[in-house]
């Protein structure tokens, strides 16, 4: 099929229409509203690849080579104005249009400004899971996606179940995502609305002209001076969701009689507390971009981002606590002289530096070339807590000292823990209990600088200190694209990238809490007798008994060096009834740790450079356009590649040594689509059946366990490091936008998403800590037809918009959502679930129980409804808008995501637990907001 292709592709570089002509279209763009001329309007002709973009006058001026006479469908697109497809017959060598109105879309405002504050709320959980996940979703033209990006982020949905990691994310046409994890870090360019209106995107494994692209989609985002309207923004914004208040300015100058460009755009969004109790938000947000016209085939730009922001995080709850604090609650702040003080507290700051080179070699072949240097650190804070002195008088070195868990909401400090033996339950204890979380529930800031006071008074040291985690990353990358027309209806694209990242990952403390130093040991390795003894619980073998102090490292301290090269290349050939692509990229991928730190518990493996981990990828994909008339159309999207995991999953345990997972290998990805798509004056409508298998996954957990077996040992609890290997997982569904134009001032629209995401297989699941000596294998892991977590799998959409001549809007939406699950627990799908702690079976195991048990658990049915409405007026050749979005207007309570605590890890304790009326180890889960708004103001001039 694909041999088929390419020779079809060679025959039409070969062929040549003897009826053909070259055409130029001239014209000029201008605001419908404010008369304005608009530049950076894109027009094209459908079905070729030739298409202009107007100058700063408004006016452009579109050669096509090679083309007959006849009728055309002129394409004219510009972010934030309505799309326009103009008829024409080119029946001469030259064609003039008059002054081509462009009408403001109100809606693209709404959703542009507001899909970035919802997303936001994503950030401030405490589970990987939710951490940059997919939601945040770029508006586009398409129905489906719209609504997926507006209506459907706030519940946590996925198109399609990908997570982020699957879709691409390109600024100037250098990739953004994270080589940590492979998920773009949305914070690093967060606040900068104004200038990202400038987006390409693909959706799914569709064409795209900068790389090979993902899974999931890719999106360039294209920040450069000269691609900026002239004139300036002011905007003002209140919500009550992430954060409670935001302020912009962004100006951009057009091009100077000099040939230079230039854009600047500062944001500020802050809260002292957001809708979550105790988040505070405060990000500041820089963007400077200055561009100049070398000459007429040449543009060098410079772009700088910097945007520091600061948040307090949230945990997931039980139902117990949820029924004592309600959904708002955050178990993570407290007060401290009467202000909020969050001990989780997330800091990114990450400057981005960004030189380009634009080259157009001839009018068909384009170069642009990027270099990007992104620098800075992340820092996740939280309060840690152990040994305070080292007892000399004892000769098996063992340590003193130590504090309890701080955390509100510990198991042990609520009312189920007293009352968790049947036959000896302490109501006066759960009593007191219930009142303190119930009254107070907050941590108790004063009472860890009481501790630290009292440790000092006796010799000691800290008891508590709040800690830091921090990835400081040096990342260079290069990224060279060749576009090559080479003629009308067929082009060549081509690009070389490669980046390379060193990242120093470290603990260090940020506060003493009023000590004077720490102890750095590990007070959690403790030998048989549950004593912390010995060498094992030193961070560094090779300083003993560390007191660190503030700003210093300690715990754990590595870097690692990662890389990655790859080559693409695509050719499109479009024509009146086809369009078809084919796609295909190598890539090379490797990590290397290097250990700075000599750890006790592994002391032959921590220290210096681990082996290479290496990916050597590789891809390709096709697609097709059929044409079936000038309204309908069939679309087929195929593809099979492979990619590799980020290091998070190929390290099992770098904080404490170099252990690569075993067998390391790429994902391998096979993937399709099928699209029924029709188009009208009247009915825009489009159809997607999908389905895609990513096999061989590895995944790595960390979380703390008792009911372990074969420890050969009674103590069964252990802080663990789990690796699944060798998973697959299945994706597939069906996805349906629709939206009619009943008149020309009302708007319906619908949309639907039909999807099943399950684990294909049952992987091998094998378990690393620092508890015990070797790995625990448990072989299979019976996940195969359990469903994947990661927010609703249906959704459906039902909405209406009324746009009044008068330049004001509203509409309403109805939201449905269905089939989200809860995030299971791998351990206990294991031979372990069935197994004592000697290995032997549990001789009281009931297999109809056991299922029972292991049932996972499906969130209920909800619908929210969202309404949204604006207002703009011309002042002079200014323009003032404002519009206002309310969603879950009937502040309908609902569970967005969860997961099962792996605690209970065994038959026995697990039912021992399910048994009683409040579970100590019961499923945590994230609750979506209740009503919340997003107002906002805006003067464009």
């Amino acid at each position: 099929m694909y041999i088929r292709f390419i020779l079809v592709f060679l025959a039409m570089l070969i062929g040549m229409s003897g009826n053909s002509q070259q055409i130029t279209l001239n014209g000029k763009f201008a605001d419908a509203f404010t008369e304005v001329p608009l530049p950076q309007v894109k027009v094209s002709i459908e079905s070729f690849f030739s298409e202009a973009y107007s100058n700063s006058e408004g006016e452009f001026s579109l050669e096509l080579n090679n083309i007959t006479f006849g009728e055309y469908i002129l394409r004219i697109d510009k972010p934030g104005y309505l799309l326009k497809r103009i008829p024409v017959n080119l029946s001469t060598a030259e064609k003039t249009f008059e002054s081509i109105l462009l009408e403001p879309d109100p809606t693209f405002e709404l959703t542009h400004q507001n899909t970035i504050s919802l997303s936001d709320a994503e950030l401030l959980s405490d589970e990987s899971e939710f951490d940059n996940i997919s939601g945040i979703l770029q508006s586009s033209r398409d129905v489906f996606l719209n609504a997926a990006a507006f209506d459907f982020s706030q519940t946590f949905f996925r198109p399609r179940g990908l997570g982020s990691e699957y879709g691409k994310i390109l600024i100037n046409g250098l990739e953004m995502n994270k080589m940590y994890d492979g998920r773009p870090l949305w914070a690093n360019w967060g606040g900068l609305n104004d200038v990202q209106r400038n987006q390409i995107f693909s959706n799914g494994i569709a064409a795209n002209d900068f790389q090979f692209g993902g899974l999931g989609g890719t999106t360039n985002i294209i920040m450069r001076a000269s691609k900026y309207q002239k004139g300036g923004r002011l905007s003002l914004a209140s919500a009550n969701r992430s954060y409670t208040g935001r302020i912009m300015a962004t100006y951009a100058s057009g091009e100077q009689q000099n040939g230079w460009y230039y854009a600047v755009s500062l944001g500020r969004r802050f809260a002292e507390e957001a809708y979550i109790d105790g988040t505070l938000y405060s990000a500041n947000s820089v963007f400077v971009s200055a561009e100049k016209k070398l000459g007429k085939d040449h543009f060098l730009n410079f772009s700088g981002i910097y945007t520091p922001n600061t948040r307090g995080r949230s945990a997931a709850i039980t139902e117990e606590v949820l029924d004592l604090k309600g959904r708002t609650y955050n178990p993570y702040w407290g007060f401290q002289n009467d202000e909020i003080r969050n001990s989780r507290i997330r800091e990114i700051k990450e400057p981005v530096l960004m030189l380009n080179h634009s080259w157009d070699l001839s009018e068909k072949i384009k170069l642009n070339t990027g270099i990007s240097y992104q620098f800075g650190e992340i820092s996740n804070s939280r309060i840690d807590y152990g040994g305070t002195s080292l007892n000399v008088a004892n000769a098996q070195n063992s340590f003193i000292g130590g504090g309890a868990n701080p955390d509100p909401s510990y198991y042990q400090k609520l009312p189920s823990y007293f009352l968790r033996f049947q036959d000896d339950q302490n109501f006066e204890s759960a009593f007191r209990a219930r009142n303190e979380i119930a009254e107070n529930g907050q941590l108790d800031w004063n009472s860890l600088y009481l501790a630290n006071t009292n440790a000092n008074a006796s010799a000691g040291n800290s008891i508590y200190v709040l800690a830091e985690d921090v990835n400081k990353d040096n990342q260079f990358a290069v990224n060279s694209n060749l576009s090559w027309e080479l003629r009308n209806n067929l082009k060549l694209n081509s690009s070389l990238r490669y980046q390379s990242l060193k990242s120093a990952n470290f603990a260090r403390i940020k506060d003493l809490l009023g000590g004077n130093q720490f102890l750095d040991i590990d007070i959690f390795v403790q030998d048989e007798f549950g004593d912390v003894t010995g060498l094992a619980a030193q961070s560094d073998l090779q300083n003993l008994n560390r007191l660190v102090s503030e700003g210093e490292r300690y715990k754990y301290n590595y870097e690692v060096e990662a890389r990655e090269s790859e080559l693409f290349t695509q050719l499109q050939w479009t024509e009146r009834k086809f369009e078809i692509y084919l796609s295909g990229n190598v890539e090379a991928v490797g990590y290397q740790r290097s250990g700075k730190y000599k750890n006790g518990v592994f002391p032959e493996s921590s220290l210096g450079r681990s082996k290479d981990a290496e990916f050597l990828n590789f891809g390709i994909k096709s697609g097709a356009i059929y044409k079936i008339s000038g309204r309908q159309n069939l679309e087929i999207n195929s593809g099979f590649f492979t990619k590799a995991t980020g290091f998070r999953n190929a390290f099992i345990n770098p904080r404490q040594n170099d252990l690569l997972v075993d067998d390391l290998s790429s994902e391998q990805i096979l993937t399709g689509d099928l699209s029924y798509r029709y188009r009208s004056s009247f009915l825009n409508f489009r159809i997607t059946g999908y389905y895609t298998e990513i096999n061989n996954i590895t995944e790595v957990s960390y979380y703390f366990a008792e009911g372990l077996s074969g420890l050969e040992r009674e103590t069964t609890a252990a802080f663990v490091q789990e690796v699944l290997s060798g998973l697959n997982k299945k994706y597939y569904g069906l996805e349906a936008g629709a939206e009619s134009q009943i008149t020309s001032t009302i708007k319906l629209k619908a949309a639907l998403a039909l999807g099943e995401y399950v684990y294909a297989n049952n992987p091998n699941l094998s378990l690393n800590s620092a508890g015990f000596q070797s790995n625990l294998d448990y072989g299979k892991a019976y996940l195969k037809n359990y469903h994947l977590p990661g927010g609703p799998q249906t959704a459906a959409q039902i909405g209406f918009e009324y746009r009044d001549p008068d330049f004001w809007w509203f509409g309403i939406s109805h939201n449905y959502f269905a089939n989200g699950f809860v995030d299971i627990n791998p351990l206990t799908r294991t031979l372990n679930f069935q197994q004592d702690y000697d290995g032997l079976p549990l001789l009281d195991y009931d297999s109809n129980i056991a299922s029972e048990l292991l049932k996972q658990e499906k969130f209920e049915d909800y619908f929210l409804t969202n309404i949204v409405g604006g207002k703009s007026w011309r002042i002079k050749d200014n323009y003032l808008g404002t519009f206002i979005s309310l969603n879950n207007i009937f502040d309908v309570f609902y569970k967005s995501g969860g997961y099962e605590q792996a605690r209970n890890s065994n038959y026995r304790n697990l039912k021992e637990d399910f048994d009683r009326d409040l579970p100590l180890f019961s499923n945590k889960y994230w609750y979506g907001q209740g009503t919340t708004f997003f107002a906002n103001i805006y003067l464009r001039f």
